[in-house]
C-alpha cells in the first residue's frame, strides 16, 4: 500500500472546528476561483480492502480502487461536505486534487460534495450539517 507525497497549493490552510467536526479554512488570504488547493491522498487499496478497513476517510476512485485518507498528514480529509460547495474534487488517474469552485474569502471553510453514494449511506437530508440544510 504505497502512495505518493501530496501536492499542496500556494494558499495557507488551517484545520479547526467546522460545520461538521473539524474543517479546513482559508487561513491568511483569499483563494481565487479555479486555484489548486490541496491533494487528497493516502494508500490506494481495492474497494474490498477499503470496505473491510472501514472508516469515513475513504475516497473512491475508478476501477475498484479507494484512497484510505486517514493519514494525519492528509488535511484534505477534513474538508466537509456541502450541498452548495466552494470547492470541487478532480480525479487525475489515481490522484484526487481539490480546486476552488469560486473565490473563497480568508477565514471561509472549504467544502465539496462528497458524492451520491456517501450522501445516501451516511448523510442524507436529516444529517446534513451544511448551510443549505441548517437554514431549513
Amino acid at each position: 500500500m504505497g502512495y505518493t507525497y501530496p501536492r499542496i497549493g500556494k494558499r495557507a490552510l488551517k484545520v479547526k472546528r467546522g460545520i461538521s467536526g473539524f474543517g479546513v479554512f482559508a487561513d491568511t488570504d483569499d483563494i481565487r476561483r479555479s486555484d489548486f488547493i490541496i491533494e487528497y491522498f493516502g494508500p490506494i487499496v481495492t474497494d474490498d480492502e477499503a470496505d473491510k478497513t472501514g472508516g469515513k476517510y475513504l475516497f473512491r476512485l475508478e476501477g475498484g480502487k479507494t484512497i484510505l485518507g486517514n493519514n494525519k498528514k492528509n488535511i484534505a480529509r477534513f474538508l466537509n461536505h456541502s450541498c452548495k460547495p466552494n470547492c470541487y474534487a478532480e480525479m487525475d488517474g489515481k490522484r484526487i486534487f481539490i480546486y476552488a469552485r469560486r473565490k473563497i474569502a480568508k477565514g471561509e471553510e472549504l467544502t465539496y460534495k462528497y458524492g451520491k453514494e456517501y450522501w445516501e449511506d451516511f448523510i442524507g437530508p436529516k444529517n446534513c450539517q451544511c448551510e443549505v440544510h441548517r437554514k431549513k
